[in-house]
């Protein structure tokens, strides 16, 4: 696959290159620039980052680095049987448990939502670090409603980071969480009530809090460029009738000038 010319491969983590250099030089530059674009593509064009992280995983299949990418662009694309085969073999190399909660999601992809839960009971969920803790309570939350245990899914998701005041990474994603499972279970005020409280903690839109916030608050947004077409379609049908007009106009008059 083409690669662009601004593409260099330095770009990449330096624990990353660190792995790389097991490699010889040219493969290591090569590895390091499909890593790049996965990247670079894995959030606006998840197939086409796939594609990098293929062409990477032929060309160093034994580095724990490009197994876990190619975990996470198949995990991306919903290919969830494949990326849960590459995110083991990524811990079968490192022996972390970093990437436990995405195995776990990856679970519920393949409609086992009970061997996701199994996995947030599990052992390894100590070892990870707070941001992996409570990304195993979404996942667990989130298998919870697939279950259609949708209480048990509330108070999955209630916890001291839910009710702590303090701005964490993972905060917006955890308030919205719960808003919306209120939401679904009827409680439209308590909803209403995290939906705003999401809001303030997600800094850099990684949710559609403020949308979902305004469409219960009764608020309807009006794109700028449809509004733009809608006037320019009315303008038109008003041209097209005076045209319609003038020439019932010239029709009348020609019957009149037939019949003198």
């Amino acid at each position: 696959m083409p690669i662009p010319e601004d593409v260099t491969g330095e770009e990449i983590d330096k624990d990353v290159r660190q792995e790389l250099q097991s490699l010889p030089k040219t493969l290591a530059e090569d590895v390091a620039k499909n890593l790049v674009m996965v990247a670079r593509l894995i959030d606006e064009d998840p197939e086409g980052a796939y594609g990098y992280s293929r062409v990477a995983l032929r060309l160093a299949s034994r580095v724990a680095a490009v197994r876990e990418a190619a975990g996470f662009a198949a995990y991306a694309s919903q290919k969830y049987g494949e990326a849960l085969a590459e995110f083991r073999a990524a811990r079968r190399m490192t022996g972390g448990v970093e990437l436990w909660p995405v195995m776990a999601d990856c679970e519920r992809g393949l409609g086992r939502p009970e061997k996701a839960l199994d996995m947030a009971g599990a052992p390894e969920v100590q070892k990870l670090d707070k941001a992996g803790q409570v990304e195993m309570r979404l996942v667990a939350a989130g298998a919870r409603r697939d279950m259609g245990q949708l209480d048990a899914a509330i108070v999955t998701l209630q916890s001291p980071e839910l009710a702590s005041n303090s701005v964490q990474p993972w905060t917006a994603r955890l308030r919205y969480a719960y808003a919306d499972a209120l939401l679904e279970a009827g409680r439209k005020n308590e909803a209403r009530e995290w939906f705003a409280k999401a809001v303030e903690a997600d800094r850099d839109g990684s949710t559609d809090a403020s949308d979902r916030l305004a469409e219960l608050d009764g608020v309807e947004f009006v794109d700028a460029m449809d509004e733009d077409e809608a006037e320019a379609s009315s303008a038109s049908v008003e041209v097209d009738d005076d045209e319609v007009d003038d020439e019932d106009g010239d029709e009348d008059g020609d019957d009149d000038r037939d019949r003198g």
